[in-house]
C-alpha cells in the first residue's frame, strides 16, 4: 500500500487512480492528521507527500517518520511545485528517498514509485524464493527445479523473478513489459506470450506454477495439489 498526501483533490485523485490502475495499491490522504491516523492502523510499503500542505508541511511530516524508529527506514517520495536545486537538497537533506517536481508526467511517477518499491523490497528480499518444485536464488541468480539447474535466457529469468518476487499478486503484461523491456519498447505485444510459453517448457515439472490469468496477466500458484 502506498500513501499520498496531497491536498489539491484533482492530483490526489489522480495520482491515486493512476497507481491503483497501474497495479499499485494506494489510498490519497487530504491532510496530515487523516494521514497519521491511517499510519497508526497499519503502515504503508510508501509515502508520497506533498510539501505545501495545511495543518504542517510535508518536511516536517518527513522528519517525524525518519525519528520514528517504525517508520525511519519506509520509502519517502516528495511531490512539489518548488523546483529549485535549494529546495531538492532541502528535501533529500531531510531524508526523502526522491524528489518529483510539479507539473510532472504520470508514467514517470509510477515508474518512480516503483523503483523505490522495488529498492525497498531488494533490501529486505530473502536470498531465496521456494515454490513447490521451484527455487529461484536472485543473488546467485540461479533457477533450480527438482534439484536441477535450469538455464533460462535474460528475459525469461527477469519475467521468473519478477513473478516469483510478487507472490501469488497478478503481474499485467503492460507491467511485464515495462520491467523486462523498458518503456521504450515498440515491439509486439504477443512478445511476453511467448516468453512465457518457453519459459514453462523450460521449467518442465514446475512450468504450470506460471499461471495465466486472463485478460490480466500472469502469476506464480501452486496448483490444488500443491504441486
Amino acid at each position: 500500500m502506498v500513501y499520498l498526501v496531497e491536498d489539491d483533490d484533482n492530483i490526489r485523485e489522480l495520482v491515486i487512480y493512476t497507481l491503483n490502475h497501474s497495479g499499485i495499491e494506494a489510498k490519497g490522504f487530504s491532510r496530515p492528521t487523516a494521514f497519521y491516523e491511517e499510519n497508526a492502523k497499519a503502515l504503508p510499503k510508501m509515502v508520497i507527500l506533498d510539501i505545501m500542505l495545511p495543518e504542517e508541511d510535508g518536511l516536517t511530516i518527513l522528519r517525524k517518520l525518519r525519528a520514528n524508529k517504525e517508520t525511519k527506514k519506509l520509502p519517502v517520495m516528495m511531490l512539489s511545485a518548488k523546483a529549485s536545486e535549494y529546495d531538492k537538497v532541502t528535501g533529500l537533506d531531510a531524508g526523502a528517498d526522491d524528489y518529483v517536481s510539479k507539473p510532472f508526467g504520470m508514467m514517470e511517477l509510477v515508474a518512480r514509485v516503483r523503483a523505490l518499491l522495488r529498492r525497498s523490497a531488494d533490501d529486505e528480499a530473502p536470498n531465496e524464493y521456494t515454490v513447490g518444485r521451484l527455487t529461484v536464488i536472485p543473488d546467485a541468480h540461479r533457477v533450480i527445479v527438482d534439484g536441477e539447474q535450469v538455464q533460462l535466457t535474460r528475459k525469461e529469468y527477469d519475467i521468473l523473478v519478477l513473478l516469483i518476487k510478487s507472490g501469488e499478486l497478478v503481474v499485467t503484461r503492460e507491467r511485464l513489459l515495462s520491467e523486462v523491456w523498458g518503456y521504450a519498447f515498440e515491439g509486439e505485444s504477443r512478445t511476453v506470450d511467448v516468453h512465457i510459453r518457453t519459459l514453462r517448457q523450460k521449467l518442465g515439472a514446475a512450468g504450470g506454477y506460471v499461471e495465466t490469468i486472463r485478460g490480466v496477466g500472469y502469476c506464480i500458484r501452486l496448483n490444488e495439489e500443491g504441486i
